[in-house]
């Protein structure tokens, strides 16, 4: 392994345009898992099991907002949690001048935490929520203080979070940003992704330059185009990758 991260930290030096795409894993050492990997959400009111999918998908937010926000707040809000070595090594690569931008599938907000500054959130952010009716902006605070479904204070229309729900349409300037990164970009690093989400997972195939570097604790569908692969935890390797630059 030790050589596959000299290998990494040698494409980090030689490299001038890299671009960070990121999914769940990299959250999971902030204690973040992956929505998906609950067991769902059992509504007794309803008498109906539903699956993590179904719980965060623009008709169950419609039709039973209530349940919607016990299992939003149960499962995709994470107000403690902080930016892990692989948030850090990010942001440190960009105030290098060597990271040009973070597309992430990620909602938490914790590649800004750790200091990045451009970041492409494809699925939207839990830091951001709106009311439905006249668009006043709440925190996630304030979602998580109210019980059931929380309303504005303005003008008590229902308060959505920022975040892209299954059924809904990425947005477009969003995917344009992270699109145009991408095809820029000589070093793309693809981390805590298996690439089963669509059409986030094809962006890669927008990518023209030089190294393709896969790190991801299991295989994934893109192992075989790489030029390097490691199986591992990032936060671990991003931090031995970075230290081995200087």
């Amino acid at each position: 392994m030790n050589e596959k991260i000299e290998q990494l930290s040698k494409i980090l030096r030689d490299s001038n345009n890299i671009v960070f795409f990121g999914g769940a894993g990299i959250s999971t050492s902030s204690g973040i898992p992956d929505f998906r990997s609950s067991n769902g959400l059992y509504s007794k009111k309803l008498n109906r099991n539903f699956t993590p999918e179904q719980a965060v998908s623009h008709t169950f937010f419609i039709r039973y907002p209530e349940e919607f926000f016990d299992f939003y707040k149960e499962n995709l809000v994470y107000p403690n949690a902080k930016p892990n070595d692989c948030h850090i090594a990010l942001a440190k690569l960009e105030e290098m001048g060597k990271l040009k931008a973070v597309v992430t599938q990620n909602i938490d907000g914790l590649h800004q935490a750790a200091g990045s500054k451009v970041v492409y959130e494809l699925h939207g952010s839990v830091l951001r929520n709106y009311c439905m009716k006249c668009h006043t902006f709440y925190d996630a605070g304030y979602i998580l203080e109210q019980k059931g479904v929380p309303h504005c204070v303005k003008c008590d229309g229902v308060i959505k979070p920022d975040v892209v729900l299954y059924e809904e349409g990425l947005d477009d300037k969003v995917i344009s940003g992270a699109i145009e990164a991408i095809e820029r970009a000589d070093t793309l690093i693809i981390g805590g992704t298996s690439l089963v989400v669509y059409p986030a997972a094809g962006l890669i195939n927008y990518f023209k330059g030089q190294n393709l570097v896969l790190i991801n604790k299991s295989a994934t569908s893109a192992d075989s185009k790489a030029d390097l692969v490691i199986n591992d935890d990032i936060a671990k390797i991003m931090k031995e990758a970075i230290e081995g630059i200087y």
